[in-house]
């Protein structure tokens, strides 16, 4: 696997993805600490909303752009985390698949744009984008956890 495929995953800069989100319950994911502007369960709702977006750019079908930043967190939380979960740990695998697969990466694939210019960018940059979106939210999610008092995960994420 190259490293934007590692970085999708989270097994390059930071913490592997499915560490991060592992070893929390549908009660932690839901808490939102005093100051917190969103809870684990939204900031995870959240990547998964832009990477379902992403592998659908990247893959040729022209999803629009939201209207609205609201539109990129959920409006209901009665989905249960542990599906939550599984559905963006297994869209970072896909992402990290199509990072793997070098004659897709120059391909030149349109993001639309309400109102706007449709932007084009190859799969390469919309991946690294990805990547850096995905490694923010999921620093939150470290940050989180760690106020709540549940870092490290069972399976062990730095402590420093």
């Amino acid at each position: 696997m190259n490293e934007l495929g590692r970085a999708l995953i989270g097994n390059s800069a930071f913490a592997p993805a499915d560490h991060i989100v592992e070893g929390i319950d549908d009660q932690l994911a839901q808490q939102k600490p005093a100051g917190a502007t969103h809870s684990i369960y939204e900031e995870l709702w959240h990547m998964d909303f832009w990477q379902k977006i992403t592998l659908d750019w990247v893959s040729g079908r022209p999803t629009p752009y939201p209207e609205h930043a609201s539109q990129g967190f959920p409006a209901d939380t009665t989905e249960s985390w542990p599906s939550l979960r599984d559905r963006f740990l297994a869209g970072t695998q896909n992402a990290a698949a199509v990072a793997s697969d070098h004659a897709r990466l120059e391909i030149l694939v349109a993001c639309p744009r309400i109102g706007e210019p449709d932007r084009v960018m190859t799969v390469r940059d919309q991946l690294e984008s990805l990547a850096a979106h995905n490694g923010y939210h999921l620093g939150r999610v470290v940050l989180l956890r760690q106020i709540l008092g549940a870092w490290p995960p069972p399976s062990g994420g730095d402590t420093w």
